[in-house]
């Protein structure tokens, strides 16, 4: 981690070398400012690229400051986001870990009370519930738009919802499960139109329109609430 002082608060990034790379690149997200450089870079011209865009990395520092959500409390009582909803904890101390969803209540049986605990078995349970609810959807909403039935897999992502490749394998991360359920269908539509088009081009989301309809308005949701489906 580096940092680029002047008159403002120091700028703190993480800078990322990269073979191939020509220029230099910037991004903000949850994780701080991230620089990517060439490799022969030198760190003047990376700094100068830093200060030349400092407005805009602070603004959005600031976006994503607003957009911090707390650690969860992981104690009887506590309320998890799900499927768009919310559900209550309910711990109890076993032999053997184990979780159950009834109703709107979420019954955690760990080994211990300790918040490693309950968080490890909670996130086993939203890692099996995101699975088969996306396997269904993706069946369905693939069925629907004349396309085989890609492989389904998780990831832990926390910035980058869904991914494909050109092995039809689709990649969702597992903490969507927090979002509405037509917020999800949108990733998998979208997901689903790269199958046809590789790329973000005019026929892709012409795809994803197709596939979507309701997009434009899916896509702003979740960019204005993805940061509560960060906390864990």
């Amino acid at each position: 981690m580096l940092a680029l002082s002047g008159e403002a608060p120091a700028l703190a990034y993480t800078l990322v070398r990269r073979r191939g790379r020509r220029s230099v690149g910037l991004r903000v997200d949850s994780a701080g400012l991230t620089v990517s450089a060439p490799l022969s870079a030198p760190l003047s011209r990376i700094e100068t690229a830093i200060v030349e865009s400092e407005g805009w990395i602070r603004r959005k520092l600031e976006v994503w400051l607003a957009r911090q959500v707390p650690e969860p409390s992981w104690d009887a009582g506590a309320t998890l986001p799900f499927l768009g909803a919310h559900l209550t904890l309910e711990v109890r101390i076993a032999g053997r870990a184990a979780a159950e969803k009834a109703g709107d209540v979420l019954r955690i049986r760990a080994r211990s009370l300790e918040a490693a605990e309950i968080r490890r078995v909670v996130e086993a349970f939203y890692r099996r519930s995101a699975l088969l609810h996306f396997a269904e959807r993706t069946f369905v909403l693939a069925r629907s738009a004349g396309l085989g039935t890609p492989r389904v897999f998780l990831s832990s992502a926390k910035s980058r919802w869904g991914s494909c490749n050109s092995r039809r394998e689709i990649r969702l991360s597992w903490r969507l499960i927090k979002a509405p359920p037509e917020v999800i269908d949108y990733v998998i539509c979208h997901e689903l139109a790269h199958l046809r088009h590789m790329n973000h081009s005019p026929a892709f989301w012409s795809e994803v329109e197709r596939l979507c309809p309701e997009h434009r308005r899916l896509r702003a949701q979740l960019e204005d609430s993805d940061h509560l489906y960060r906390s864990f």
